[in-house]
């Protein structure tokens, strides 16, 4: 098996080619002046798997991953790996008004088109892997568990999700943490406004750690710090699987936090975990 590393997430592919014990796909793969994308492979690939590490975000790197996948297919290679560490359009995973495009289902019905296996990691909604039809196996991984090993160590005696939607991840990151857990009640006003409602927490002198799929804009996390802050809490940290911090988020949420902490599916400065053992420990456990 060999890893190929598109150029979304080379950290995250060399973690898990070192997890695998893989080598890495010797490859050219860079942008012409007009954004144009050029992909070659270096090296024969006839009837090894490839690992294709790429996310789907922004645009152009969805449109490398299709240039990749089709590529490695057309040389080749016996079974397709594509891991999408963070799925573009995951938020578009359902139609609400008449005429709007469903787009996650047609990233979805894309991708497929020259992979074998889809692995994606804490999609917004998992009922996204539905439309992935034509795949010999598909899994939405989690690195909650590896966000809260990281919390442990930071000191973390308590876990907070931003809303109910999102208290299953802060169970499975207390879980790890070996400490109680909780969820605020958010009410959203707009894409960028959120009220939270009252809600009592047992904060009082705790180090408390806010958990989420994703931190955009970073206004819930504002919310959120500001609450436990009124609450007592003797210090915050905001984590989440998919920093995209639109908008300037970093800047706008580091002075409000005590620690910032994002995984490697979108790599960033406040990447500290990787999502690289548990895609690996997938991979091995289905290849078997």
């Amino acid at each position: 098996m060999r890893v190929l590393k598109g150029s979304s997430n080379p950290r995250l592919s060399d973690s898990i080619a070192s997890e695998l014990g893989a080598d890495t796909v010797l490859a050219d793969i860079r942008r012409f002046p007009d954004g144009e994308i050029y992909a070659r492979v270096l090296e024969p690939l006839d009837g090894e798997d490839v690992v294709i590490v790429q996310s789907t975000y922004p645009d152009h790197n969805a449109m490398e991953m299709f240039i990749l996948s089709q590529l490695v297919s057309d040389l080749g290679a016996g079974s397709v790996w594509g891991v999408v560490p963070y799925f573009g359009y995951a938020r578009q995973d359902r139609v609400f008004n008449e005429g709007e495009s469903f787009t996650a289902r047609t990233m979805a019905r894309h991708l497929q088109m020259s992979l074998d296996h889809v692995i994606c990691v804490n999609l917004h909604k998992e009922t996204i892997l539905d439309h992935f039809t034509d795949v010999k196996s598909r899994v939405n991984l989690s690195v909650m568990g590896d966000i809260g090993a990281f919390l442990k160590e930071m000191g973390v005696d308590f876990v907070l999700s931003p809303d109910a939607g999102a208290v299953d991840y802060a169970r499975e990151a207390a879980s790890e943490a070996g400490v109680p857990f909780d969820h605020l009640e958010k009410r959203r006003l707009d894409g960028e406004t959120v009220s939270m409602k009252p809600k009592n927490l047992d904060v009082d002198g705790r180090n408390v750690a806010i958990v989420d799929d994703i931190i955009a804009t970073g206004g819930t996390i504002l919310r959120a710090q500001e609450t436990l802050r009124e609450q007592g809490a003797e210090k915050v940290y905001a984590c989440c699987a998919h920093g995209l911090f639109t908008g300037g988020g970093i800047e706008r949420l580091t002075p409000h936090l005590d620690g910032l902490f994002s995984s490697d599916t979108i790599e960033n400065p406040t990447t500290r975990i990787s999502a690289g053992r548990v895609i690996a420990r997938y991979i091995e456990d289905t290849v078997g």
